[in-house]
């Protein structure tokens, strides 16, 4: 396994802690406690900062600082758009270019799935949706869109993070991967983007309720 370097480390680490709202939105970066908090140097972590400030995460304000970037409604509505116009597609790309290695780690993925009649953790759902969507972009075999679908997704579940408390069960939405992936296996793939194109709705509504009373 290749081990990850020091910059990749940080951005790992300090983009979960972002993700998670461990570092809300609007929150102050303080590169000196994520130095000692991380136990690295200087440079992985500004490097890690850049590279966050690239994918929106944070903002870097001249002669202020750096800052968790805000949410809000407009987010939500921008980044359902441009999910819906890549994620089908990629779901195309998937089904033409997926191996059975591929679709073998997908069902590993939604075997650790609960049964539907049992309360689930929606933390561990999101994990779940999280790990099928980036089978998928692997498996599109585009680096160009992998990278960029997993800048939006990142987006995404920060919003998901945003409203967890208020989302109800989201077994259904997440099991819909089963679907998908039943579609991405036949190499049917009208049908995968079909099913992906309704995932992503599912998803919009979902938080477009809770937000729009939150923000």
């Amino acid at each position: 396994m290749t081990q990850l370097s020091l910059s990749q480390q940080a951005y790992l680490s300090i983009k979960q802690q972002i993700v998670s709202l461990r570092l809300p939105p609007g929150s102050v970066i303080n590169e000196a406690e994520l130095r000692e908090e991380l136990n690295l140097s200087r440079t992985p972590i500004r490097e890690a900062l850049q590279r966050l400030a690239q994918e929106k995460l944070i903002l870097i304000v001249p002669r202020r600082g750096m800052f968790v970037t805000e949410i809000s409604i407009t987010d939500l509505q921008k980044l359902f758009e441009a999910r819906l116009a890549l994620e089908p597609f990629v779901a195309r790309l998937a089904a033409q270019r997926g191996t059975v290695q591929h679709w073998s780690k997908m069902d590993d993925v939604l075997a650790t799935a609960p049964p539907h009649d049992e309360e689930a953790d929606n933390e561990k759902l999101i994990a779940i949706d999280e790990a099928c969507h980036q089978i998928v972009y692997e498996a599109a075999a585009n680096q160009f869109l992998c990278d960029t679908l997993r800048t939006l997704y990142a987006l995404s579940l920060r919003l998901w993070y945003f409203s967890l408390n208020q989302i109800g069960n989201m077994q259904d939405a997440v099991l819909e991967h089963q679907l998908i992936l039943d579609a991405l296996r036949l190499k049917d793939e009208d049908e995968a983007a079909r099913l992906m194109e309704t995932h992503i709705h599912t998803f919009h509504k979902e938080l477009q309720i809770v937000i729009g009373g939150k923000i």
